[in-house]
């Protein structure tokens, strides 16, 4: 397996991330702003096939139809010539003071109609780019104040735009599918639809539920104290990832948005182990971009801000080497039956019996040994998982 990305790999980068200027809370910009045409050139360059942005990221905040034009055409010449595509395109309604307490869900009924006429005219453009998903992160959705915010009439008015955008990408015939990015805080004391399950719950009630999934990241999960890797299986358990976030966190803490696998390394082992092989046949259980939402770190200067796009991508390619040895290797084949993984994908009923068989079945109560599993019947996890670390670290 080479470590050299290919357009095959299917790696892509928001324009937020490698063009972040590294200003945060405490100090401002360390970096020069990064052109969006020699982004494009760069990128292609290093083997990723995408790019992804936000509105404000291509053109600044309510610019003039000229200087709007200007910015989409430049990105289009630059795409024709590299043969870089926009896979993904997404709403900057968190940045500006007008946000300062949503978009969808601010408490001032303006502000969330603006969001909307906001949102809708970048659906147009993404249409126009040829974007298949379209990511709501909704960072500035939610409150620090319990009384500040009506929690059940926000999620109405989270739903009721949902439900806007999606009729009108219907009514437009735009391939474009919706993918919701959870987080559980930060800007927001508590941000809406704080993980998977949150957000899988809110799709349910949606009025196209079809045009609606999911778009994970690593780092928002894992604030939460949460495991990524069940998070993913979660949604693709539920046929909703549309799109996936990477990047790497150590903790409970601020969103760090290291680069991806420079965090917490076993989760990220385990992630490209279901991605890459976890499919029903060993194969891919994903098929969409595997995109990077990480931020070079501020102490970067730009040679370092295009080698850490290149980190990503070699630190993806080298755990999908590690999982492809693990998943070969006879004595991990060995231990996977040991431990009775695959035995899980057994119904527990037998085909057609009812509970008026099973309790019929001595066998399954009455005489079944459960004293035996007292100092006995072990499972042998322990040495699946050291034979998964020994992979991770090369040792086999």
């Amino acid at each position: 397996m080479t470590l050299q990305p290919t357009r095959d790999d299917r790696f892509s980068f928001g324009l937020w991330t490698f063009g972040w200027q590294a200003q945060d809370q405490f100090g401002g910009a360390s970096r020069a702003p990064v052109d969006t045409v020699e982004a494009v050139h760069k990128l292609a360059e290093l083997g990723a096939y995408g790019m992804t942005f936000h509105d404000d990221d291509l053109f600044a905040f309510e610019s003039d139809d000229a200087s709007r034009q200007r910015e989409i055409d430049r990105l289009k010449q630059a795409m024709s010539d590299t043969g870089i595509v926009i896979p993904m395109v997404t709403t900057n309604l968190f940045g500006h003071p007008v946000f300062k307490d949503g978009g969808f869900t601010s408490n001032d009924r303006a502000v969330r109609r603006f969001a909307l006429r906001k949102v809708l005219r970048n659906i147009d453009l993404a249409a126009e780019l040829g974007a298949e998903t379209f990511v709501m992160w909704g960072g500035r959705e939610g409150s620090e104040y319990d009384a500040a915010k009506d929690i059940r009439a926000a999620l109405a008015r989270y739903r009721e735009a949902v439900d806007l955008l999606s009729e009108y990408v219907l009514d437009k015939g735009y391939g474009l599918r919706f993918a919701i990015e959870p987080k559980p805080n930060e800007p927001r004391g508590d941000i809406l639809l704080p993980t998977v399950g949150h957000a899988l719950a809110f799709i349910e009630t949606l009025e196209h539920p079809e045009l609606v999934g999911l778009n994970p990241e690593t780092g928002h999960e894992q604030m939460a104290g949460l495991n990524y890797t069940h998070a993913i299986a979660q949604a693709l358990d539920a046929g909703k990832l549309f799109h996936i976030d990477l990047n790497g966190q150590r903790g409970i803490k601020f969103d760090q948005d290291l680069v991806f696998g420079h965090g917490d390394i076993q989760n990220a082992f385990s992630l490209v182990d279901l991605l890459e092989f976890g499919g029903a046949d060993g194969g891919p259980a994903y098929h969409g971009p595997r995109h990077f939402d990480y931020k070079p770190s501020r102490t970067e200067d730009p040679e370092g801000v295009w080698e850490s796009v290149s980190a990503n991508m070699r630190m993806y390619l080298l755990l999908k080497e590690r999982a492809a040895a693990f998943r070969a290797d006879p004595e991990v084949k060995e231990a996977l039956t040991a431990a009775r993984v695959a035995e899980l994908s057994q119904p527990t009923l037998a085909g057609g019996e009812s509970y008026s068989d099973l309790l019929s079945d001595r066998s399954s109560y009455e005489d079944f040994d459960a004293g035996s599993y007292f100092d006995g019947k072990g499972f042998g996890f322990v040495r699946l998982q050291q034979l998964a670390m020994e992979h991770l670290l090369g040792a086999r």
